[in-house]
């Protein structure tokens, strides 16, 4: 059929998948190394380790960066601690020894206990004198001379009344209308002034339009090189106070680039409360893991669950990408969330690949009292995510790529381009994607994309492709991100 065509997810990760996480018990980072509790950080759990392990944190920030290192033991914390500098990673011995857990913070909604926090500055601008379209990575723009290779740029579009009453959305996307919205984060990889062009170093996904004044923008302070490896976290607290806050997130990642998240668990501290006052299992007040604002990073091998505060505002979500390109979310578990694995919030992300994850046990609620959970699903939640691919994940509950209207302030169409690929278990797919989707090969799932024009597929014709569906166990490549990345790196 004209114009379905499946694009190449092989960048995704730390280092666009190209080289291999740093080992930080090797040379050079092993003579980098900081220990938390010689600052004051105590592993016996018996006092605040915030102060401690902030000024661990400054001494290898003013070293030039290093690693962070905490002990086996339980580090109670009374504070929120931030990392605000690149090449910084916080290392501990695994899950199963490196407990950490926070006490009584107030005022924590829409942040994160443990945050790695670039601060993004914009510089030289230039408009696109064509239009992009997807695939390609040769931009002509009016300008070129005020890029180098190597910049830092983001490329992105007004959200015109054009471009919104084009994807049938007046009255769903006011939330960013008449506003300019990053949709790639790249790198340059040429410059030829004389032609007129910018080259990048991973395609776009999706058309950008003269009309909707699309352009490229040099940025700079981003966090690079800096990670959270080998942790067990909790901020799970007394039921009261984890419903007082809107999207608490344990652990959040801002602007920041080539960063990891691996081997990092939630567990229920001595603070974890029900609602009726007794000590319970939960891990989290609201939220897991957010990467934000950031590209080429890779939150794999852990796992995040049994949050407290499931209600609608956000809350719930275990592992969650906002406008970030190129994230790889891979061999993790969500279980007992509102959402387990989410894109949300705004237009930007694409180019993310979720890879054998398993989603377990997603629960909504309505409020502090309501005892009576509703299935929940993964999702694309919030503004065409755009060319993301959901590939080998054991899907016990559900996911889904829907159009939600008015639901989270207007969110409409959720997504576009995206691809289900070799799934598997006894949940189910719903999958009703502006313009064109993909599943393709499933095992054991049931799947829906037959389009109503009615709620959740309300202007998604045409209806999405399907292929092997109960047929996955013979699907050819098992793995579509593993064989496009294999391919890719073969071919230089």
């Amino acid at each position: 059929m004209d114009g379905w065509a499946i694009q190449d997810f092989s960048y995704a990760g730390y280092g666009a998948g190209e080289r291999a996480p740093p080992d930080l018990r090797a040379p050079p980072w092993s003579e980098r190394w900081v220990e938390a509790d010689e600052f004051g950080a105590d592993p016996t759990g018996a006092r605040d380790s915030a102060p401690g392990l902030r000024a661990a944190i400054a001494a290898a920030e003013a070293a030039g960066g290093g690693v962070v290192h905490l002990g086996a033991g339980t580090y109670r914390l009374e504070s929120a601690i931030e990392l605000r500098q690149s090449e910084l990673f916080l290392l501990g011995e695994g899950p199963d020894q490196t407990f950490l857990y926070w006490v009584g913070v107030p005022d924590m909604s829409y942040r994160g206990h443990l945050s790695l926090l670039g601060a993004a500055r914009t510089g030289a601008e230039a408009q696109l004198r064509a239009d992009g379209a997807p695939f390609e990575t040769t931009l002509q723009i009016d300008d070129p001379s005020v890029f180098a290779v190597g910049d830092q740029v983001q490329i992105g579009q007004l959200i015109s009344d054009d471009w919104v009453l084009a994807h049938g959305m007046d009255g769903y996307w006011d939330f960013s209308r008449g506003q300019w919205r990053p949709f790639y984060r790249r790198t340059v990889t040429a410059v030829d002034v004389g032609a007129g062009t910018l080259t990048i170093d991973v395609p776009l996904r999706y058309p950008l339009l003269v009309r909707d004044q699309a352009s490229v923008v040099r940025v700079e302070g981003g966090l690079r090189e800096v990670g959270v490896i080998g942790l067990a976290l909790s901020d799970a607290t007394d039921w009261a106070s984890a419903w007082a806050n809107n999207q608490t997130h344990v652990l959040r990642l801002f602007n920041v680039e080539d960063a990891i998240v691996s081997d990092v668990a939630t567990w229920s501290s001595p603070e974890a409360r029900g609602r009726d006052g007794a000590a319970a299992g939960y891990h989290l007040q609201s939220s897991g893991v957010l990467v934000e604002a950031s590209r080429r990073v890779t939150v794999s091998d852990s796992a995040f669950g049994f949050a407290q505060h499931r209600g609608v505002g956000g809350n719930g979500y275990l592992f969650e990408v906002r406008q970030s390109n190129e994230v790889l979310f891979s061999n993790n578990v969500g279980e007992a969330g509102r959402h387990n694995f989410i894109q949300n919030w705004d237009f930007g992300t694409s180019g993310c690949v979720f890879l054998r994850n398993r989603s377990l046990s997603a629960e909504s609620f309505t409020s502090a009292t309501d005892d009576r959970g509703l299935p929940a699903a993964s999702e694309t939640h919030h503004a065409l995510a755009t060319a993301n691919l959901f590939d080998s994940n054991e899907i016990g509950d559900a996911w889904k790529t829907v159009n939600r209207l008015a639901e989270s302030s207007g969110a409409g169409h959720t997504a576009t381009e995206s691809v289900y690929w070799n799934n598997v278990g006894e949940g189910a797919i719903t999958s009703f994607q502006y313009g064109r989707g993909y599943v393709i090969g499933t095992t054991g799932l049931a799947v829906n994309t037959e389009v109503l024009d009615i709620y959740e597929s309300l202007g998604t014709s045409p209806e999405d492709w399907t292929e092997g569906l109960g047929a996955g166990g013979t699907l050819e490549p098992a793995s579509l991100y593993e064989d496009q990345r294999a391919r890719r790196l073969g071919a230089r």
